[in-house]
């Protein structure tokens, strides 16, 4: 999986430096910190028994950044790269929309591996960290990112939903380049 991220930010145009500690950018942390203080009802979404997690992050920590996958409720879809660069704005696509409405629904089975949370650390290298954003309160786990993508977790089948969400954001954002 990791050579998928590096291959996606290569073609956006974002290096991954060999370096040890990460750089993050200024927008970065801030669309991060956004998303991770947003207030729910402030984009129309109100809890119902069918939506307890109304957004999900996915991070992975690579030798030199981070990626975060941002799905909310009200059709948002980010990818962002702490070092720079992303895709934002592709929940307007029919088929990034539908990948992350599916993670969304898919999400609340795995709440029970999660823990409440008030801190949002990045991931460490090879590790992979997920954030439910719940109308009650955050939650997250974490776990190695090759665990998750040979299936050896619980947490296997979210990471690979999410990764669909992440080609399907792929493919819109390599088309408009193309045009």
């Amino acid at each position: 999986m990791s050579g998928f991220i590096a291959s996606l930010m290569s073609l956006l145009g974002c290096e991954m430096p060999p370096q040890k500690k990460y750089k993050t950018g200024g927008v970065y942390l801030d669309l991060r910190q956004q998303v991770l203080s947003l207030d729910p009802a402030k984009i129309g979404l109100t809890a119902t028994s069918a939506n307890a997690v109304w957004g999900v992050l996915m991070e992975t920590g690579y030798k030199g950044a981070v990626a975060t996958l941002v799905a909310l409720g009200d059709g948002t879809l980010s990818l962002y790269f702490s070092n720079g660069g992303g895709i934002i704005g592709v929940g307007q696509h029919e088929g990034p929309r539908k990948a992350s409405q599916a993670l969304l629904a898919f999400a609340p089975r795995f709440i029970e591996h999660a823990s409440p949370t008030t801190v949002f650390p990045l991931p460490t290298e090879g590790q992979t960290r997920f954030y439910f954003l719940c109308f009650d309160g955050a939650r997250t786990a974490e776990a190695k990112e090759e665990d998750l993508g040979n299936n050896n977790l619980p947490l296997s089948p979210l990471f690979h939903k999410a990764h669909e969400v992440i080609t399907a954001a792929r493919l819109v954002a390599e088309s408009q380049q193309a045009n």
